[in-house]
Order: structure tokens, then sequence, then C-alpha cells
């Protein structure tokens, strides 16, 4: 059985916590993921995604919930209207949130897995629906796991590794393909 280590991609690009955040959106902006661990020296301290930074500057204070509902229903209906500038706002936004270190927004309580976890264990945690993971950094350390066998704590270990869900489902067909071969 696969194990983390025979599908996790080992070249990792992550960021510091006090990068600043308006340089990390713009380097997600171009990247083919959606989120870095966040690493001080090797050591994993957080995660950051896009939906961490896409809450800095699409504030739920521009849209206006407005009830609309027409006699003899009982129900109304809610419709929002945007009530941003566009251009301007995102320009705004990101003079608020410039100086604004990673560390501000991203999520201290990673789950990861080790290397030497097998494959069921990625696709438990991937799948979990509560969670809606979408990667999980590969740490190596000696720390002792909690009782549900994820670590939540800052300071999880040295990152060696990332898996993303595209890297679940290629080690599957893989997998499969070379069973029926």
């Amino acid at each position: 059985m696969p194990t983390a280590r025979d599908i996790m991609t080992t070249d990792v690009e992550t960021v510091a916590p006090d990068d600043d955040v308006a340089e990390v959106l713009t380097k997600l902006a171009r990247a083919k993921f959606n989120g870095y661990p966040v690493t001080d020296g090797d050591e994993l301290v957080g995660i950051v995604t896009q939906g961490d930074l896409v809450d800095l500057f699409q504030p739920s204070d521009r849209t206006l919930w407005i009830p609309v509902g027409f006699p003899p229903f009982l129900e109304s209906l809610t419709y929002g209207i945007d009530l941003s500038w566009d251009n301007l706002d995102v320009g705004l936004d990101m003079v608020r949130n410039s100086g604004k270190s990673i560390s501000d927004v991203m999520t201290a309580d990673v789950v990861t897995v080790t290397p030497d976890d097998d494959i069921d264990r990625v696709l438990d945690l991937l799948a979990d629906r509560e969670r809606d993971i979408n990667r999980l950094p590969v740490v190596e350390d000696s720390e002792a796991r909690s009782a549900s066998g994820s670590r939540t704590q800052s300071g999880d270990g040295r990152v060696v590794g990332i898996i993303a869900r595209e890297d679940v489902l290629r080690a599957l067909r893989d997998e499969r393909l070379e069973n029926a071969g």
C-alpha cells in the first residue's frame, strides 16, 4: 500500500509568518494551487489559503441583503446586492491590509501527515467534509500525535512534502493501472 512518502510532492513552496498579505496574495494569484504552508525556518507553524485571503478583500459589509416576498407567498427570497466599486475597493482593501502579516490570517491548527502514513489515512483526511482540506503538509518529527491521529498544534515539525487531492487521485489511478496490467 502506498504511503504519504510515495505520493507527496517534495518541492514545497512555503511562506513565512511575517510575509506581507498583499505579497502572498500576488504570489498565490500566479500559483497553480490555492494555499501555502507557513513555516518558520523549516518548522510548520500554519497554513494560509485563498479563502483566508479572500475574506480580507471581499468583506460582507459591502453586500446589502434585501428580503423580497410577494403575497400570497409566506416565504421571502433574499437577494444580495454588491455595493462595491470593483477596482477602487480592491485598491482600498490592499491599502487597508498592507503591512498585515500572514500570521494574522493563517490557520495555526494544521492537520498533517507523516511520510509513513498510508494512503487510507490520507484519503480519510482529504475526504472529511467537516474539515474540507485540499492539501496536507507532510511533516517529519518525533512528537506523538493527538488521540485522533491528527496534529493540531503549531510547531508540528519539519515540512518534507505536501499532498494535494490530485496527488492521491493520480496514485490511485497508477495503482489500478499497475494491478490491471
